[in-house]
C-alpha cells in the first residue's frame, strides 16, 4: 500500500524579534507571550532569536548556560504545546554533561516534545580592525551535526547566525529536501548592515528555498548591539517580511506552490553538473 502525503500549499511563519535583557525570567516570560500572540494570528511555525534567554557575549555564556532539558527548554516546550505550534527556540547557551558549552537551538513540536537540538556548527570568531573582535571559541565548542526536521507543512533546515555564511550547509539542506531554512542570528552593527540581508537573499536564490532569520531587538545599551531586522526571503530572493530594530513579530505566508513554480521555471537542481562538482556531507546527522 502506497501512502500519499498532501502537504498544505501555504502556512504562516512568525519570526519573533525579542528585546533581550539580563533577567532570564523576563526574557522567557516575554518570549512565551509573543509565541502565544503569533499563534493567535495564525502562525504554525514560530522562530525565536539567537541567545533569546541571555545577553550575547562570551562572558555571559557560562553564567546563563543550562542543560537541555532545563529551565528555558521547559518553558519552550510548554509554550509550543499551549500554542500548538512548531517552535524553533532561537538559541540558548547549553552545558552538556561533560561541562562543555554550546550555542544551541532546540526545536519543539506542537505536543511539546523536543524534535531536535542544533548546536551551532561554525563559531563566530572574527576580527575586523577598529570595528569588532569577537571569539565564541573562547568559551563555546562547535556542534557537529546537520539539523533537519519535518512538519506537516514542509521540511526545515536549521542553522545559527554565522552558519549562514557557509553556502555548503544550505546546499546540503536543500539536497535533503528542505524548503525552508531558519537561522536565529545576532549580527552586529558592523556585519549587519553589510551582510545580513545579502546572505539571506543569496542562500534563498542559490537553493530556491525560503529563508527566515530571527534577531534580537537592538539595545544600544548592551555590550553587544544586535542589528535587528529579522527577515523572511522568498525562493526568488525577494524580501517578503522584515522588522526594524525594535521588539516585534513579523509574519510571512510560506507558499509551497510558489516555491515549486520557481524551481520549475529555473530548474537549476536538474541542471547541476554533478559530473564536474558536488557538495556532500562527510558526517550525517
Amino acid at each position: 500500500m502506497v501512502t500519499i502525503l498532501f502537504l498544505p500549499p501555504e502556512f504562516r511563519l512568525a519570526v519573533v524579534q525579542l528585546h533581550v535583557t539580563k533577567v532570564k525570567a523576563d526574557n522567557l516570560s516575554r518570549a512565551r507571550g509573543l509565541i502565544k500572540e503569533a499563534a493567535a494570528r495564525g502562525a504554525k511555525l514560530v522562530v525565536l532569536p539567537e541567545c533569546f534567554n541571555s545577553p550575547y557575549g562570551t562572558g555571559f555564556f557560562p553564567e546563563y548556560a543550562e542543560k537541555i532539558p532545563g529551565e528555558s527548554s521547559q518553558v519552550l516546550s510548554e509554550a509550543a504545546k499551549e500554542s500548538q505550534v512548531y517552535l524553533v527556540g532561537g538559541s540558548i547557551p547549553e552545558e552538556d554533561d561533560g561541562g562543555k558549552l554550546y550555542n544551541t537551538c532546540p526545536v519543539f513540536g506542537p505536543d511539546g516534545s523536543l524534535v531536535l537540538k542544533h548546536r551551532k556548527i561554525h563559531l563566530f570568531d572574527i576580527d575586523v580592525p577598529g570595528k569588532i573582535r569577537f571569539q565564541e571559541s573562547e568559551t563555546l565548542s562547535p556542534g557537529s551535526n546537520l539539523s533537519v526536521f519535518d512538519t506537516p507543512y514542509c521540511r526545515v533546515g536549521v542553522g545559527i547566525c554565522y552558519d549562514i555564511r557557509f553556502a555548503e550547509l544550505a546546499q546540503l539542506y536543500s539536497k535533503k529536501g528542505c524548503q525552508l531554512l531558519v537561522y536565529p542570528g545576532a549580527f552586529n552593527m558592523t556585519t549587519g548592515p553589510a551582510h545580513w540581508e545579502l546572505l539571506q537573499r543569496g542562500r534563498a536564490v542559490d537553493n530556491q528555498v525560503y529563508v527566515a532569520t530571527a534577531s534580537p531587538a537592538r539595545d544600544e545599551t548592551a555590550s553587544y548591539v544586535a542589528w535587528g531586522h529579522s527577515t523572511v526571503v522568498s525562493p526568488w530572493g525577494e524580501v517578503i517580511s522584515k522588522a526594524g530594530s525594535e521588539e516585534t513579530v513579523v509574519y510571512a505566508d510560506i507558499d509551497l506552490q510558489y516555491l515549486a513554480n520557481v524551481r520549475q521555471q529555473i530548474p537549476i537542481t536538474a541542471q547541476r553538473r554533478s559530473d564536474l562538482y558536488t557538495v556532500n556531507a562527510v558526517q550525517e546527522g
